[in-house]
């Protein structure tokens, strides 16, 4: 399985009203939102967070899972958070319709990088 390094650092942001979206960055390669009863979410680059967060925790680097994952695929990202726990590494994960991300603080990247390599995934440099 191929795992595609994410070149920038992200931040998990949180937001107080749905109007508050309205300085996301639409138009920016990376973002993540979420709604639900209780919250709304943002994921994004660290440099694209709007100023009127309530919350955020800076300092995440992610990867993501090369490809498009069938919905019928069991255990894809229970394997590799399963590979980061025995490496004392938490995640903050984020699935797509396609795929899935995994984010770790970037102070565990190159360790996380290294441990799903020796659990024989590849690992590119490069994300289009």
């Amino acid at each position: 399985m191929i795992l595609q390094k994410l070149p920038y650092e992200l931040t998990v942001c949180k937001l107080g009203s749905e109007k508050d979206f309205q300085q996301v960055l639409l138009n920016s390669d990376f973002y993540f939102i979420g709604k639900t009863d209780e919250e709304l979410s943002l994921v994004c680059r660290t440099e694209d967070v709007p100023q009127n967060t309530t919350e955020r925790d800076d300092g995440w680097r992610g990867f993501r899972i090369q490809g498009t994952l069938d919905f019928s695929l069991i255990g894809i990202l229970s394997k590799i958070s399963g590979i980061l726990a025995e490496n004392k590494i938490g995640i903050f994960a984020v699935s797509t319709f396609n795929t899935d991300y995994i984010l770790v603080k970037k102070e565990n990247f190159d360790r996380a990088i290294e441990a799903l390599a020796k659990a024989d995934y590849i690992i590119e440099n490069r994300y289009n």
